[in-house]
């Protein structure tokens, strides 16, 4: 008997991500098929897609937003959601502003923001993940024929067991030197939002350096753009470029892209 492809036996992202990559799995499993036994590292984690696509054994998983990290973390410690997960806006808002409170008294980390992040996750606007000048999440209600929820993410929590999460900029991450870096940066477009900062064009070329003596096997991917081709290519970078799914530009009209993935010692 054939087993399947790990690109269709891998759990599913369990939030809603904007820019999620789960349809590049099929591309990248066979990079990695040949180095499975590395450690795993993705600097830009986000909704995960990837990393539960390739299902790594061993990963480093970071993240610049604390709450997503926050609720990955509860995820791995056996997170069993009790609040009551209802579609309704009147339920958002008030869910909206109890994490937004949990977030004021420094009790973002808990087990009740991770739920209900999640919650917010699955039942806000397009999956959208904001916060105003105050650190308050300030997506509106989103408008959907079904929301499907969970409450029990067992199966993840054992997939999570041997997975490190952090949260930081990913200068701060200490890489193994032999690990697998998968790094998937926010797009070379303007209106781009990294964090409170954004994600400018000096950290695109900070993140090459940072990888730049890094020995292990390191894959890229991002937007093709001419400075972007540019940039990978000078630093020994060989490039694939992609058709890459409609995306939504900041004005809500549907564009079409083209990927590259940027591959060093493969």
């Amino acid at each position: 008997m054939v087993a399947e492809p790990l690109f269709r036996v891998g759990l599913p992202p369990l939030l809603k991500w904007a820019g999620g990559k789960r349809w590049l799995v099929k591309h990248l499993l066979p990079y990695w098929s040949k180095h499975r036994d590395r450690l795993f590292v993705e600097p830009f984690v986000g909704g995960m897609g990837v990393t539960l696509g390739l299902r790594p054994k061993s990963a480093l998983l970071n993240d610049t937003n604390p709450h997503l990290i926050n609720f990955y973390q509860w995820v791995r410690r056996g997170l069993q959601i009790s609040i009551p997960m209802v579609y309704e806006r009147e339920f958002y808002l008030d869910y909206r502003k109890r994490f937004n409170q949990l977030i004021r008294e420094k009790r973002a980390n808990t087990a009740e923001a991770a739920a209900l992040f999640y919650y917010l996750n699955r039942t806000g606007y397009n999956g959208l993940c904001r916060f105003n000048a105050s650190g308050e999440f300030n997506v509106p209600f989103g408008k959907y024929k079904t929301v499907n929820y969970q409450t029990d993410f067992s199966g993840y929590r054992e997939v999570f067991r041997d997975w490190e999460f952090k949260t930081g900029d990913f200068s701060e991450l200490a890489i193994d030197p032999d690990a697998f870096v998968y790094a998937d940066p926010p797009y070379d477009v303007e209106f781009t939002q990294y964090s409170p900062g954004g994600f400018s064009w000096n950290d695109q070329v900070r993140l090459v350096e940072y990888l730049e003596k890094h020995r292990g096997p390191v894959i890229i991917s991002n937007q093709l753009t001419d400075r972007i081709h540019e940039l990978y290519t000078k630093a020994g970078y060989a490039i694939i470029v992609l058709p890459a799914p409609r995306r939504i530009s900041c004005d809500g009209n549907r564009q079409d892209a083209l990927e590259v993935l940027a591959f060093k010692n493969i």
